[in-house]
């Protein structure tokens, strides 16, 4: 058994597919028309995911007030999702270079080195390198 997607309300799908694959360097997985919306609107099927990983990232359009209200709040304000690195500093450098927006300064913690940034709806994440030598 295994956690195959998760999916992420976004405002736009380009938008979002340009964010994770260029700032944050996800692959993308796919990108294909797919039945639409309970009011007739056209939706694509849009997985993403970081190089590697089994689990992607459907990104999904709001549809509709009630799922535009939760674009940026999946997770009301915490932090919902973490990106695990190798190379903590090169990651920050590249996704800083890219225009991420990081909300608190990286530190050290018990689990890793860590930082918290917002991806492009606002949602916060955690991203995480592993404990700093000292």
């Amino acid at each position: 058994m295994l956690v195959d997607k998760i999916a992420i309300v976004v405002d736009d799908y380009d938008q979002a597919i340009r964010f994770f694959t260029e700032a944050l360097g996800f692959d993308l997985v796919e990108d294909s028309p797919a039945l639409t919306t309970e009011g007739g609107r056209p939706k694509r099927w849009v997985v993403v995911r970081p190089p590697g990983a089994e689990t992607g990232i459907l990104l999904a359009r709001a549809d509709g007030e009630r799922q535009a209200a939760a674009v940026g709040n999946q997770v009301a304000g915490r932090v919902g999702f973490f990106l695990q690195v190798e190379d903590f500093d090169a990651a920050y450098r590249r996704m800083t270079a890219a225009g991420v927006k990081f909300v608190t300064e990286p530190r050290d913690e018990p689990y890793g080195r860590v930082t918290v940034f917002l991806d492009i709806s606002g949602n916060r994440w955690d991203l995480i390198g592993p404990v700093a030598s000292h």
